[in-house]
Parts: structure tokens; sequence; C-alpha cells
């Protein structure tokens, strides 16, 4: 009989039983890098896995191994620990399977085969270790599982190497990888100016393989997270969640000129970032602004998903791989949280007319926001507003924007309190315009009456039908309903046509209206 590995696969049998498989239970996937050493335990949505543990421990495996050929004692040393403890917790935890994944500084020391051996042998773990195309590749399948459409570039950023990947449809094209790591380049003889050449020839090789001019260049990689933390604060940008932050290339050549003008301790001390990984800032600068230059994309836009939710990506069906991580995200959470699971596609079905000419893209916000209208209900009511942005722009989701992720936060909270004036949330909020703050206001407010009207199908016991041109609301009960209808719901109907800026007319159904499907 072949071994199991031959069977499966690198990574082992697949995690998901079936193309059904709607959640994943404490999945681990251990990422041994050139600078740190991370394990995530994944659990929640399958399609959308939630992050359950996340440790990281700054290694620096690579630091050195330009220079000897060889992984750096004291990293091996406390690689060894780290993996030590990263399996335990994952036998505590019952976290099954166990995935670990080697990149740059094990591939390519000489000592690296018989570390590996080491690590197995100590903690009864089975390491594969990828080459560089392969680490490409499972970086640009973790992009997909934030972005489901990604098209342009990845460029994933290591210790030791940087990967380049083109992505369009679901699928992964040309792959390169490159020795340009900042922790690679620290050991580049003849100073700076030696750096920059060596950077810049290489990455022209890799612009003229890769090819140039996608509209979007995905960054992969903490160097470049840190980076675009260091952005957020030379502009003051009032959301501090970095997964789908977009910059321009102009942003990029201003904030390396930030870098370079700023000392280190003072990055450190408005940033947050710790001392290994911003020693190596300066030189993560000096690649992604040579990368920026020479690929020409229009943005840049960081993702927090790389190589650990890409071994996911691998394992998923197809069926699995076209679903919405939003909605799956959502539905998963309504599921956990909610006083009652389901009925956030009741409501979503009551509110629709409200919305039917905002395309699909709106929809898709209002079908998650009536997902996750409820989840927050154990906050104490006079925060449950603030809860409820929270969730919605500090949570772990993908397939969102900044600018959706917010409109979602602000309907959330209006869903429990009418105004937003004079919140904590307000500098936030200024994402948005006063078009899209209105829009969120009308969406919390239809939730907001929805869910009071009726507490179980609320289309089986009326109907909203919206006029826009005419601005005129009207809803229409079903005899079993006008009981409903009285003092309280009234006012939440008519605060929702304040919203909506529409005179009202509440008319009798002669029939009973057919539950939604």
């Amino acid at each position: 009989m072949a071994p199991v590995k031959d069977e499966f696969g690198p990574y082992g049998k697949p995690i998901f039983d079936s193309p059904t498989a709607r959640s994943v239970s404490r999945v681990a996937v251990i990422d041994i890098g050139s600078n740190s050493i991370r394990l995530v335990v994944f659990d929640g949505a399958a399609r959308s896995p939630a992050y359950f543990f996340n440790e990281k421990v700054m290694a620096g495996l690579g630091q050195g191994t330009g220079e000897t050929g060889r992984l750096n004692p004291e990293g091996k040393a406390r690689g060894l620990a780290t993996l030590r403890r990263f399996a335990h917790l994952a036998r505590d935890m019952k976290a099954g399977p166990v995935i670990c994944v080697a990149t740059a500084a094990m591939r390519d020391a000489e000592d690296g085969p018989a570390y590996r051996a080491e690590l197995e042998a100590a903690t009864g773990l089975r390491i594969e270790v990828v080459d560089g195309c392969e680490e490409a590749r499972l970086s640009a399948q973790g992009v997909f599982v934030g972005w489901p459409g990604a098209k342009g570039v990845v460029c994933d950023i290591g210790g030791s190497s940087m990967e380049l990947a083109r992505v369009s449809d679901g699928q992964v094209g040309e792959r390169v990888t490159s020795p340009l790591g900042p922790l690679r380049l620290q050991s580049v003889k003849g100073g700076r100016k030696a750096v920059k050449a060596l950077v810049r020839a290489t990455v022209a090789e890799l612009a003229q393989r890769i090819g140039v001019g996608e509209k979007r260049l995905f960054l992969v990689g903490g160097s470049w997270r840190a980076i675009a933390r260091i952005d957020m604060e030379r502009r003051g940008y009032p959301l501090n969640v970095l997964h789908e932050y977009r910059m321009t290339p102009t942003d990029v050549r201003e904030t390396v000129k930030y870098i370079d003008a700023t000392g280190i301790d003072t990055l450190r001390a408005q940033t947050g970032i710790g001392e290994a990984r911003m020693a190596l800032i300066p030189l993560a600068g000096l690649v992604l602004r040579e990368v920026t230059r020479a690929l020409k994309p229009r943005e840049l836009a960081i993702s927090s998903y790389g190589i650990r939710e890409g071994v996911l990506w691998d394992q998923m069906p197809q069926e699995l791989r076209e679903r919405d991580p939003l909605i799956e995200a959502c539905r998963f959470m309504e599921q956990k949280d909610a006083r009652q699971p389901g009925f956030g596609r009741a409501l979503f079905h009551f509110i629709e007319p409200l919305f039917k000419g905002d395309g699909t893209k709106r929809l898709r916000i209002v079908r998650a926001a009536c997902l996750l209208h409820d989840v927050n209900w154990r906050a104490h009511p006079d925060y449950r507003h603030e809860a409820c942005f929270d969730s919605a722009t500090r949570a772990n989701l993908g397939g969102l924007t900044h600018r959706e992720r917010v409109f979602l936060g602000l309907a959330l909270l209006h869903r429990y309190k009418g105004s937003r004036e004079g919140t904590r949330l307000m500098e936030t909020v200024s994402i948005l315009d006063e078009t899209e703050r209105a829009e969120a206001e009308v969406l919390g407010r239809a939730m907001r009456f929805g869910a009071m009207f009726s507490s179980a199908a609320p289309i089986s016991k009326g109907e909203l039908r919206w006029f826009p041109k005419k601005r005129v609301l009207e809803l229409w009960l079903t005899d079993e309903a006008q009981d409903l209808f009285t003092e309280v719901a009234e006012a939440r109907f008519n605060a929702l046509s304040d919203a909506l800026g529409a005179q009202t007319q509440v008319k009798r159904l002669r029939r009973r209206a057919e539950a939604a499907g």
C-alpha cells in the first residue's frame, strides 16, 4: 500500500469530507519561514475560516544564511523550542490535521534537510519543504480566500525570498521566485548602493517574466503589512484593518521616503511593530518601491491571507471555492450567535424591495447585514450599536473592501441606534461619503423595523413596496398582521420612511402573502 503522502499529495488527506462541507474544526497550519514561525488554528466557516489561535515567533532561521549557507544556530534553537510548543498546543486543542510548510531558509540552507529531520523526530510533525514556485502558488491561492475574483499579480515577501504569481479566474498562472527577502539582502556586500543595484536588476528580470501593467498588485507577507501600517500612520487613516487596505504607487514612494527619514524607534512607537520586523523594513521598502516602479500597477492591495490560507484552498473542492466568503462567514456567525438562526434570510426577503435597483454588489452587503443583524444581542443595550459596528469593521471577514466594511458596520449600528452623531465611531465613518452614510442608515432602519415587526417570517405578514421616483413607501399588511402593526411598529416604520424621505401608505392585503422560499 502506498504511503499516505503519495495517496493524498504533499499536505495530507483532504480536510473537507465532501463538496457540501460548510464548516471546518480546528485545522492547524504551521508556516516555518526564514524570519518567523507561525501557528494558525482555523475554525468556523470552511469557505472563510476564522483564526481560533494565532501565534508567531520571530525565530530568524534565515539570519546570516546568505553569508554562511547555513541556518542561524540561535534561530535553530528557537525554532526547535517553538515547534515543540506548537505541536503540544495543537494536540491540546485537538487540532487535526496539523500541516507544516517550510520555505526559503530551510530549502536553501545546506543544513536544512538535517534540521528538518531533527524537527520531525522531536515533534512527530511532518514538514513539507516547498520550492519557490510552490510557495508562490500557495500564497497566491491564499489571496483567493479573501478575494474570490482576484485578478492581477500576487507579490509575497518572506525573510529570504520574494515570489510573484499571476492570478485570474480562480487560477494561478506564471510564477517566479527571487532571493529578494530583506534577511538575504542584509548579507549583500557593498552597502546600500550595491543592494539597490541588485534589487533593480533582479526586479527587472522578474518583470520581464511575469509581465507588467496589471491593475492590481496583491501584497502578501509581514514586511508588506508593516509598510502598510506605516502608510496608515503617515496618512492618518481612520481604520486600522490591514486586509484590503489600498495604496497607490505614489503612496508607496512617499511612505518609503517617510521610512528613510524617520528613525526606527519613532516608527515603532507610532505603529507598535516589533523590533525584529522593523529592522527589515528599510530594505523591504527599497524592494517594494522597485517592484512598484517596474510592474506599474495602478494600486496595491494588502492581503492578510497567504501561504497558510493557500494550503486550505488547495484542499477545498471547487464547489466550496465558488461560495461567497463573506456570506458564508455571516451565515456561520448567525448560526453560532443569533437568537433565531435563519431569521436573517427571512429579514432579507422582507426588506429586499427597498434595494432592488442597487445592483448585485450592494444586495450582497444587504444580505450580509441581515445575517449579522442579531449576532451581538448579548451586548449591553447601551453599547450594542457600537458592538455591532466593531464586529463588522474589525472582524475577520473576507470579500469586503474597506468602504463596504464600514458601510456594513454603519448599517448594523443603525439597526440598534437611530443617530450616529456623538459616537466614538465618527472618524471611521468618514471613510464613506454622505450618500453612502444615508444609504447605510436606510438599511439599518429597515432591519430595525423588519426585525421587530414580526418575530417569525415578516414577509408572511406583510410586504414593503417602494416607489423611489414618487418617494412613496407602502406597507401591505395581511389580516393576521393587523395586531402586529401597533404603536412601536408604526414608530419604527415612520423612522424608516423619514430616512428615505418618503410618504407612507399602509394598505391591506386581501390574501396572505406567501412565505419566502
